[in-house]
């Protein structure tokens, strides 16, 4: 015997059901979310860099500096970026995040003692495609208002 499958967002009982992926997290986790990510990113961001920087040498105090000071500057852009970038258009949004990720990885790569030019190209291509996944990404997930769809 043959039954029909559940259709999304059908009203049951007088309410209409919610539509998508359950969130199973409560307030609190994603509150402490909300600052672990950055930081965890961060102290990532920082070692990697401070690792780059010294080529497989020692690990030197301006070494650990300057590992510090980059995870530093790393939160406060992510923290910005995430801040304020879902407040405009789908194109500056996705033009936000290019601009952050090009520039991090640009950035990485200039620590490896590469030239200025081949990392500034590294960067400018990582941020092209990362514009091009984020507008697919805002452009099927978003009306033209820039309002999130479902």
């Amino acid at each position: 015997m043959a039954h029909a499958a559940p259709a999304p967002g059908r009203r049951v009982s007088g309410t209409a059901t919610r539509t998508g992926l359950p969130d199973v997290f409560s307030a609190r986790t994603h509150r402490v979310a909300s600052v672990a990510v950055p930081v965890v990113l961060g102290l990532v961001y920082g070692y990697w860099a401070a690792a780059n920087r010294r080529a497989g040498g020692e690990i030197t105090g301006w070494n650990l500096l300057f590992g510090f000071v980059t995870t530093i500057a790393f939160i406060i852009l992510y923290v910005g970026v995430r801040a304020l970038a879902p407040h405009m258009r789908r194109e500056l949004h996705a033009v936000v995040w290019a601009a952050f990720t090009g520039g991090a990885f640009g950035f990485l790569y200039s620590q490896t003692d590469a030239s200025v030019l081949r990392s500034s190209l590294m960067g400018l291509a990582v941020g092209a495609v990362c514009f091009a996944v984020m507008f697919y990404r805002y452009y099927t997930h978003e009306d033209a208002q820039g309002h999130r769809l479902g």
